[in-house]
């Protein structure tokens, strides 16, 4: 349907206190800039919590308020939450590791093996700032009930499942040299940029089996009408200067213009505190919803880089040579906001969420909480809520549209490849080992 609006099927609240909405004039860059990270880091210690955090949900948040952007940032997440669940998993074992389950550790402080795994992984992450998490994590063991020599104990553990962890995703393929040849002709000028993630195509994925395990088929045929109706559509309403888009579709257009960590994970911490978890059920959670986000990346830059196909900016202005009649050129036309610098099919996003959604239906869905909230980092002081998380899918799928990034059929395609992936890593991430807690440790 041209306009895509789909609003009936959202239940949204939006509180605004503030009616600033920023626009970006350029891709964020694919790297922490220093500066950056000193901001990040002078909140680290105190990073707001909702009440009731435990030690995985308090330090997934200071995991996330330093990572790097989009995709490297959900990578170090999955290694932050993973190497939590096996210190964790090692004390009280109930699951099968991710990688390992050190032994002798039954006595040690499981909030102290849980930070100190943390902490250590973000400083082999970020170097540069080893001494600011190793601050962090001074302080909070300072605060924690437990024995001394427990306490000791857990730290110990920490440190020995970060370094396992970490050491095992060192070399993945995620910060390999970029290998992306642009489609051109000798001697043809085509635009110097790098591009996002051109290694994740072959990076190894967590848990799924290969980077094209859920590669759906190609986009639409630019003849076919459905060609058509997506380009229209995202012609008409992912306009910069768009007539039709209302100021609610832009303001959640902007809302989505949040990447990484930041734009996800706070619905898992949500959950768990929502059920009180405990801290190994906690951890399980935590971990797997990183991996689901982690790979759900992978997944979907093997699909666009293996298709590369063109964006609505690209397409839009050149709609006299794609062979269909229903689609006009306009040669100057802008999308909402500047164009992430990746191919275009499927839509990232949707595949993110649709990957939350799967996974978190696999442990139960939403139970008791009766509704999900989101604070933008590109829409400073707006928050979004959603009381299903059809509703929280829906609304992120027709933000890119309405920001000018992709096509409606890319949306489904992203949204559908996102539930196979989160289902996946739910039935093979740390499945119940029976046998582990009966064995002597």
């Amino acid at each position: 349907m041209v306009g895509g609006n789909n609003l009936s099927a959202i239940s949204v609240v939006i509180h605004q206190r503030s009616t600033v909405m920023p626009t970006r004039e350029s891709p964020r860059p694919w790297f922490i800039a220093p500066e950056t990270l000193f901001v990040a880091l002078a909140a680290f210690s105190g990073a707001a919590m909702p009440c009731r955090a435990d030690v995985i949900t308090e330090w997934d948040a200071k995991a996330s308020a330093v990572a790097s952007p989009a995709a490297l940032g959900e990578r170090e997440l999955a290694i932050v939450d993973i190497a939590m669940f096996d210190a964790v998993n090692s004390i009280s074992p109930r699951y099968r590791p991710y990688l390992v389950r050190e032994d002798g550790f039954r006595d040690a402080s499981v909030e102290a093996a849980a930070a100190s795994a943390a902490a250590n992984a973000l400083a082999r992450l970020h170097p540069q700032s080893a001494v600011e998490f190793k601050a962090a994590l001074d302080d909070y063991v300072k605060t924690l009930p437990a024995a001394q020599a427990a306490v000791a104990k857990g730290e110990h553990l920490g440190e020995l499942v970060a370094q396992r962890i970490f050491d095992s995703r060192a070399a993945d393929g995620a910060t390999g040299v970029d290998p992306y040849r642009p489609r051109t002709q000798p001697g043809v000028y085509v635009p110097t940029v790098t591009m996002v993630a051109a290694t994740w195509p072959t990076l190894r994925p967590f848990v799924l089996e290969r980077p094209d395990q859920f590669r759906p088929g190609p986009p639409v045929a630019l003849t076919s009408p459905e060609w058509a109706s997506d380009y229209n559509e995202v012609k008409t309403y992912g306009a910069r200067n768009s007539t039709a888009r209302t100021a609610e579709q832009t303001e959640i257009a902007k809302f989505w213009l949040m990447t990484g960590p930041q734009a996800y994970h706070p619905i898992a911490r949500q959950i768990i505190i929502a059920r009180h978890l405990k801290t190994l059920d906690s951890a399980r959670f935590m971990a797997s919803f990183a991996i689901t986000m982690a790979d759900a990346y992978i997944a979907v830059f093997d699909a666009k880089y293996h298709y590369e196909f063109w964006r609505p900016i690209t397409a839009i202005r050149n709609g006299d040579i794609d062979g269909n009649p229903a689609t006009e050129i306009d040669p100057s036309w802008q999308p909402l906001d500047a164009t992430p610098m990746h191919p275009e099919y499927p839509c990232a996003h949707c595949i993110l969420s649709g990957a939350a959604v799967a996974l978190i239906e696999s442990y139960g869905g939403l139970k008791d909480l009766q509704e999900i909230s989101l604070t933008s980092t590109t829409a400073p002081g707006i928050t979004h809520r959603w009381s299903s998380l059809d509703a929280f899918a829906i609304e992120v799928a027709n933000s890119r549209i309405w920001a000018g990034f992709h096509y409606r059929s890319s949306a489904r395609v992203g949204t559908d490849m996102g539930h196979e992936v989160g289902r996946y890593v739910a039935a093979h991430f740390a499945q119940p080992d029976n046998d582990a807690a009966h064995a002597p440790r």
